[in-house]
């Protein structure tokens, strides 16, 4: 069974590219779904980021609001959460890819922005750069979202640059034309690495 982790900014086309894999028998992890997950099932994760960041938790879940106006200006701090939900989400990202593997899955894709930071890197077989021109990123997740220009570009430019997540990874898939040669490309790649020995 093939781990292939995906890796890119928004609006370069991860989804689409996940449509593709997801089609070839391939279980998909969202690190961002399970994290989420996590916040209202695992009382240990819930203990670790009240324990170095105060009471954040209210009867509705995690206040991302308040948390977020503690780390998202302080690297450190940053640095923390990660560190505090690394080391609930890496074992959990664990049992699910051991999961499929028993399920005889063809292969698992993990998708997070956070994925070449997090020691599940280890646990890929492949990783694959999802690429696309900025302005083209910036017009999509203006559609996307129904967020301004400004707003886009500031959440485009506050993520990791196209060259730093490719550097990174031993494969890239660039999305800068036609949808349907982006799922094409895409399908043969995942296609040969799935097949790989």
């Amino acid at each position: 069974m093939k781990v292939i982790g995906i890796v890119g900014g928004t609006g370069a086309g991860k989804t689409t590219a996940l449509e593709e894999l997801s089609a070839l028998n391939v279980e998909l992890l969202d690190c961002d779904a399970v994290y989420h997950e996590l916040l209202e099932s695992s009382q240990e994760l819930k203990e670790g980021i009240e324990g170095r960041f105060g009471p954040v938790f209210h009867e509705n879940g995690l206040d991302r609001r308040k948390l977020g106006q503690m780390v998202f200006h302080d690297p450190e701090a940053l640095r923390d959460l990660n560190r505090i939900a690394f080391s609930v989400l890496v074992p959990e990202l664990r049992r699910r890819i051991e999961a499929a593997r028993e399920q005889g899955r063809r292969g698992v894709g993990i998708d997070g922005a956070v994925l070449l930071e997090s020691e599940v890197v280890q646990d890929c077989d492949a990783l694959v750069a999802v690429v696309a021109p900025v302005e083209e990123r910036v017009r999509r997740v203006m559609a996307r979202e129904g967020i301004s220009e400004q707003y886009a570009r500031a959440r485009i430019a506050a993520q990791r640059s196209d060259e730093w997540i490719r550097e990174r990874c031993g494969y890239v898939l660039e999305n800068n034309g036609a949808q349907e040669t982006f799922r094409a490309a895409a399908k043969d790649l995942f296609e040969k690495l799935l097949c790989e020995n």
